[in-house]
């Protein structure tokens, strides 16, 4: 069953201006009608070189910003039609690129994890009741375990953490409100080898623990292919090939996919 259907999906931009400032005419397709599912339970793993459109169409499932034309559903409902999208919010998350970016410094831990459930509220409850201070510790602390980060981490600031600390900070953040879906925007293309493999570990963790739906965004085939049930292979704005991971990786059919996989080194072991 598809969680997520995307039916052609379009988002254009109109070309910027020029070193000279000149204004050029027309407008840059960064989504071109693109179409696709994503199951309940997989992960589908985007990949593509930069500029691609990948992030562009992370962000407009999740209406980040809103598309140019076509339709996105989520079991069904259509989230361009939909005028309560405060209450998917709970259900549709995203994991950031950049952990130095992406959480606030003048916020704590605890604080940070906690502004989803302060904002949103009990979405056992359609989010109709507050939580008690007691209950959002009780929750940060379950969400700090989850992710491998000691209860003491609670009460420091961003700053006070590596990279990778941060990520885990992040993915507890986005965690919070228990989601069904989750966009992974290159979540480890910032973080060094040995962390990102941490980080791409606990993300298969976490999705069975918590039944989670993924769709991964990265510009690696080896990790794309590590994580993803299936592969998209998105060029110019355009979903190229879409296949089992297997498949995509070991008999590619389109030519971009072919140099994509010949020019990044395997993982070994």
């Amino acid at each position: 069953m598809a969680l997520i259907e995307v039916r052609n999906l379009t988002k254009t931009f109109p070309h910027s201006e020029s070193a000279f400032g000149a204004k050029s005419r027309g407008e840059v397709r960064a989504v071109d009608e693109v179409s696709l599912a994503i199951r309940t339970g997989e992960t589908l793993g985007l990949v593509g070189e930069s500029g691609s459109g990948k992030s562009t169409l992370g962000r407009l499932i999740l209406r980040l910003i809103e598309p140019t034309s076509g339709s996105i559903l989520f079991e069904g409902r259509d989230l361009l039609g939909s005028r309560d999208m405060r209450h998917l919010r709970r259900d549709l998350q995203i994991i950031f690129q950049d952990p130095f970016a992406s959480l606030d410094p003048r916020f704590r831990v605890e604080d940070i994890i906690a502004e989803p459930l302060v904002i949103h509220g009990d979405a056992a409850n359609s989010g109709s009741r507050r939580f008690t201070k007691d209950e959002v510790r009780t929750r940060v602390a379950e969400l700090l375990r989850a992710v491998g980060l000691d209860e003491s981490a609670r009460n420091r600031y961003p700053h006070e953490f590596s990279g990778g600390q941060r990520q885990r900070i992040g993915i507890a953040r986005a965690l919070a409100l228990r989601p069904k879906f989750i966009v992974c925007d290159e979540p480890v293309s910032a973080l060094d080898v040995s962390v990102g493999a941490q980080i791409v570990n606990l993300l298969a963790q976490l999705q069975r623990d918590f039944g989670l739906t993924y769709l991964f965004i990265s510009h690696s085939m080896p990790v794309v292919r590590y994580l993803s049930t299936r592969i998209a292979v998105m060029y110019r704005g355009k979903i190229v090939e879409v296949g089992e991971s297997a498949q995509i990786a070991e008999h590619p059919q389109h030519a971009y996919t072919r140099s994509l996989i010949a020019a990044t080194p395997q993982v070994s072991g």
